[in-house]
C-alpha cells in the first residue's frame, strides 16, 4: 500500500492570521510531504508494505516509527481545523471534559500548560482509553499516544516548525491563539467512535 498525503478541508490562507499562509505551505506542504514520501520508501518490500498506518505506528521503531508517526500526528492535527467550525464541544466529550477537569476553561489551561511546558519539539495530546477516561499528556519527537493503548483524539504541535514563521519564540501565544480555529464537532467524532 502506498500511503497518499491527503488535501487539506480548506485553503493555505483560511486558518490565518493563527497559522499563516506560509506556515502551512512549509508545514504541511513540505515536512508532512517529506514524512509520507519517506515512508514510503520505507515500507517497500517490507512487512510493514500493506499495514494501515496505525498498525506501523503501534508495531515500529526507529526510523520507521518516526516517519509514520510523524505523518499520522500532522494529519490529525491540520484535520481538526476549520475556519468555521464548532468552537466548544458539547454533549458526552464536554460533559466528560468537565467532570474530570472541573470545566471547559480548566481543560483549555491544563492542555496549553501540557504544551508550554514541554522541552524541545513534540506533541500535547488529548487521549481516550477504551472506556471513555480523558488524559492529556505529552510526547517528544514522534511520540504517540497510539504506542501506549491510548486513542488520540486531539492535539497540538509543539515543535518550532509549526509556529515559528508565525510566532517566533512565542510558543504560549501560538497555542492560545490554536483554540480559536479548532472544530470540535471532528474531535467529537472521534471521541464518540470511542466508547
Amino acid at each position: 500500500m502506498k500511503f497518499t498525503q491527503p488535501r487539506l478541508p480548506y485553503s493555505v490562507d483560511a486558518l490565518s492570521p493563527v497559522i499563516s499562509p506560509a506556515t502551512i505551505d512549509f508545514h504541511y506542504g513540505k515536512h508532512e510531504k517529506a514524512y509520507i514520501d519517506t515512508l514510503n520508501s520505507l515500507i517497500e518490500g517490507t512487512e510493514y508494505e500493506d499495514m494501515p498506518l496505525e498498525e506501523i505506528i503501534k508495531k515500529s521503531d526507529g526510523k520507521l516509527f518516526n516517519q509514520a508517526s510523524q505523518a499520522w500526528n500532522h494529519i490529525l492535527y491540520f484535520f481538526q481545523f476549520s475556519p468555521s467550525g464548532k468552537r466548544e464541544p458539547i454533549g458526552r466529550l464536554r460533559d466528560k471534559i468537565e467532570e474530570q477537569f472541573g470545566s471547559f476553561e480548566d481543560f483549555k489551561k491544563k492542555f496549553e500548560e501540557a504544551g508550554l511546558t514541554l522541552f524541545g519539539s513534540g506533541w500535547g495530546w488529548l487521549s481516550s482509553d477504551s472506556d471513555g477516561k480523558l488524559f492529556i499528556t505529552q510526547g517528544s519527537n514522534a511520540d504517540n499516544p497510539l504506542k501506549y493503548g491510548l486513542t488520540p483524539i486531539f492535539v497540538f504541535d509543539v515543535w518550532e516548525h509549526a509556529y515559528y514563521l508565525d510566532y517566533q519564540n512565542r510558543r504560549g501565544e501560538y497555542l492560545s491563539r490554536l483554540w480559536d480555529i479548532v472544530n470540535w464537532e471532528t474531535v467529537e467524532s472521534k471521541y464518540d467512535g470511542i466508547a
